[in-house]
């Protein structure tokens, strides 16, 4: 792994840090292939949109992003970590704030993934709230749904809303496919806008793909013949079971998948 601490290479933070004291920083998690960051103006462009929405400054010299392609470059292969915090939260201390970056392996991830349905009442879904869609560092009630899915056997959590309405995974995107039409929660329930999300839609869109976003109960899962989630660390997987309801990888998340694979390609050969 390497580490950054405002662009200076050691693996030690404050334990007066923000982030370690209050999970109170925003982060972004960059996909390096092969040492090209991919995405990253997009990446960077949502780490401001958060930081704004936090009230914690960034620099606006590049540095943040000097950094990412350095240690993307120098990892290779991997996932390249932003995270800003707010300074020190302990009184007493200098305040002074650090911005960590840092490369490490990708997460394994299981080729299929089975979620489970799990009630997220510390998600807005739709309700007004500054912080909705902003990626924090305070992901723990996320995190605790992903256990207690696990716990009962399956790779993940799909949180759902109080009156069942369809959200998003603790760190990913789901979508899924009825009669040829994929269809995904609208951004306006303060799920995260996510990059994967946002270029497959748009692949999928421009490749004559019908697109639709809205308000969906879990029911609606019952009519779907795929499902799939879509993130920095899984791009495109396919779900084969939600819950009790299986299903098949389809040959529409096999397409999408392929999709994104060469737009990735694509945008490294014009990087």
């Amino acid at each position: 792994m390497i580490t950054l601490v405002d662009g200076i290479r050691q693996d030690v933070l404050a334990v007066t840090d923000s982030t370690i004291v209050r999970g109170d920083g925003v982060f972004e998690a960059v996909r390096s292939y092969g040492g090209r960051v991919f995405a990253l103006e997009d990446h960077l462009e949502r780490l401001a949109l958060s930081a704004v929405a936090m009230g914690i400054p960034l620099p606006d010299d590049g540095r943040i992003g000097s950094w990412a392609r350095s240690v993307g470059a120098e990892g290779g292969e991997g996932i390249v970590r932003i995270i800003v915090g707010r300074g020190d939260a302990v009184p007493g201390m200098s305040g002074e704030q650090r911005i960590v970056v840092i490369h490490h392996p990708v997460p394994f991830t299981p080729a299929t993934l089975r979620i489970r349905p799990w009630p997220a009442p510390w998600h807005p879904a739709g309700r007004p709230w500054e912080l909705a869609g902003v990626k924090t560092t305070s992901y723990a009630p996320n995190l605790a749904a992903t256990r207690m899915a696990a716990r009962d056997g399956f790779d993940d959590a799909l949180l759902v809303s109080f009156d069942d309405i369809v959200l998003e995974g603790p760190t990913f995107g789901v979508a899924w496919v009825t009669e040829g039409v994929i269809t995904a929660p609208e951004l306006d329930l303060g799920i995260l806008d996510s990059i994967t999300r946002r270029r497959v839609l748009a692949l999928a869109s421009a490749e004559g793909l019908s697109v639709e976003t809205g308000r969906f109960g879990i029911h609606a899962l019952d009519e779907a013949d795929e499902v799939f989630a879509m993130s920095t660390v899984k791009e495109v997987t396919p779900v084969i079971s939600v819950g009790e309801r299986e299903f098949v990888v389809g040959p529409v998340t096999a397409r999408l998948r392929d999709l994104f694979r060469r737009h990735v390609v694509e945008a490294d050969r014009l990087s």
